[in-house]
């Protein structure tokens, strides 16, 4: 009998969003409100890891918290209130993938912003020619 190492996807989750409308995450359930597409890398690995960070502590007021091989947190915090939101992103190396979430720490709404975050990301990722 062989055993089989599981993927990063699979060892590595992402935390549920709460029930409140200030999170999305690349591992919600496709239909759930919270949902949002992960990245599909098209890019050599090692060098899309490095543009996720590279690009992501270029956005205002974010800051890497903890780095490891595979996985990154980070904080960005809002310009008026000082509320901070959490950023959680895994390399799926296996299926080629960049899992994110985004969400809020305190409150209850966040006028889409942690969403905006992701898509920007995105965004700025499409246009290195990292992912799809």
């Amino acid at each position: 009998m062989t055993s089989s190492t599981p993927s990063t996807a699979e060892t590595q989750k992402l935390p549920l969003c709460p029930n409140s409308p200030n999170c999305v995450s690349s591992q919600a359930v496709q239909n759930d409100s919270h949902f949002i597409a992960p990245f599909k890398i098209i890019a050599d690995m090692d060098h899309a890891w490095s543009a996720v960070k590279q690009t992501l502590i270029t956005q205002p007021r974010t800051i890497i918290t903890q780095e490891s091989a595979d996985n990154l947190d980070a904080e960005a915090t809002s310009l008026i209130f000082r509320f901070v939101d959490d950023v959680k992103i895994i390399l799926d190396r296996d299926h080629k993938l960049i899992h994110i979430r985004s969400a809020s720490r305190v409150g209850y709404g966040d006028f889409g912003v942690n969403r905006k975050r992701v898509e920007q990301l995105r965004s700025q990722l499409q246009q290195q020619n990292i992912i799809e």
